[in-house]
């Protein structure tokens, strides 16, 4: 008889987390799990229902800065330790900071085994304003949890606990991902020619995520190569861009690049857009993961990416692409250029990459991992 796991997540749309989580869910052994998502009603519930998941509608209120937060937090966690108990789960499986400040409690209450996926560096969005806060609250939350689960070496670096911290890496469905897939109705979609080289890139607008940096190479890159177009993939579907995209836009006039970028706003589906490309750019902040550098990987395109965070991991230098010197937008235009010039050297890293992706990164494997970790509860 298959056991229950209960997930919780506090998104009701589809985030990197969430997309992932997705891909966990569907490749997990249905004769030995079934699957329960406690999460707020939206896109992630749905998509969740169609995987044969069984959803509960559940919120996680926002804690910092809430008045009511430790009611929030004491209401909500014992209806999720109710939930936990009414399907008899055997384990509480927290896929978001916040779902686990909430299941921390939870699992304590309902008597169930907490395993906590840490997927970010710091338990908010960037840069802590105060480090002993961020790594104190991290103690806390690692006493709670049986497992931590760190999506890269990167992650588990940033948590301070050892002990019970296991490294999954993050993956995708490589048989979706086809080296041209719609590149040629990208292109004529979007202007691009058909006869210019593109480099690209992919991710919100973000000044982490790094458009300003990639303008900047791209216009060192045209200096030398004036048949070389960008193609900027990513809009701000959580609507926290501020005044970023209209910033980037102004970059790109003053850096004569008007005529020759590519903004193609948000894409539910990436595939055809890094198609388009050439090569790969990832010129942003050091991230604990980083899924659409395997992404490009799948889809044979050699990586020119900053050597921090968890790149090290996914990129082999030399071999599926190239890692520069963190911030050194010179080195990086010198190696785009160098791969433009070396259309047979382009095409054994994006084969190398391809096969990368298919031994190390596929979900099947990211879910066989994980269910090593539920054997050993």
């Amino acid at each position: 008889m298959a056991k229950p796991l209960l997930f919780a997540d506090h998104v009701a749309g589809l985030g990197g987390a969430e997309q992932s989580l997705l891909l966990l869910i569907k490749h997990l052994n249905p004769s030995r799990w079934h699957t329960h998502l406690a999460c707020p009603p939206g896109t992630l519930a749905e998509r969740a229902t169609s995987l044969g998941a069984s959803v509960h509608a559940h919120s996680f209120p926002r804690l910092r800065r809430n008045p009511s937060a430790f009611i929030a937090w004491i209401r909500h966690s014992l209806a999720l330790a109710r939930l936990a108990r009414r399907v008899d789960a055997v384990v509480l499986i927290t896929n978001t900071v916040r779902a686990t400040l909430y299941g921390a409690l939870a699992s304590r209450v309902a008597g169930v085994p907490l395993i906590w996926y840490m997927r970010d560096f710091w338990l908010s969005e960037s840069r802590p304003q105060h480090a002993w806060a961020d790594q104190t609250l991290k103690r806390v939350l690692c006493r709670s949890a049986r497992w931590v689960i760190a999506n890269s070496l990167a992650t588990a670096r940033h948590l301070p606990c050892t002990t019970n911290v296991r490294v999954i890496h993050n993956g995708i469905e490589v048989t979706r991902y086809m080296s041209q897939a719609d590149a040629k109705s990208l292109r004529a979609a979007f202007g691009l020619p058909s006869d210019v080289l593109v480099i690209g890139m992919v991710g919100r607008l973000r000044p982490w995520k790094g458009q300003e940096r990639f303008l900047r190479v791209l216009a060192q890159v045209r200096q030398q190569r004036s048949d070389v177009y960008g193609l900027i993939v990513g809009g701000t579907p959580f609507n926290e861009g501020g005044d970023y995209p209209q910033r980037l836009r102004c970059l790109a006039e003053e850096l004569g690049l008007t005529s020759y970028i590519v903004f193609t706003g948000h894409l539910d589906d990436v595939r055809p857009a890094i198609g388009a490309m050439d090569i790969f750019v990832h010129p942003g902040d050091p991230e604990p993961f980083g899924l659409v550098n395997i992404e490009a990987m799948a889809m044979e395109k050699p990586v020119v990416a900053f050597a921090h965070g968890a790149l090290p991991e996914i990129v082999v230098e030399g071999a599926t692409g190239f890692l520069i010197e963190p911030t050194d937008e010179a080195a990086m235009a010198q190696t785009i250029l160098r791969l433009l010039d070396d259309p047979g050297l382009r095409y054994a890293l994006g084969q190398a990459g391809r096969a990368r992706v298919e031994a190390q990164f596929d979900a099947s494997r990211v879910a066989a991992e994980f269910e090593a970790v539920l054997n050993a509860l």
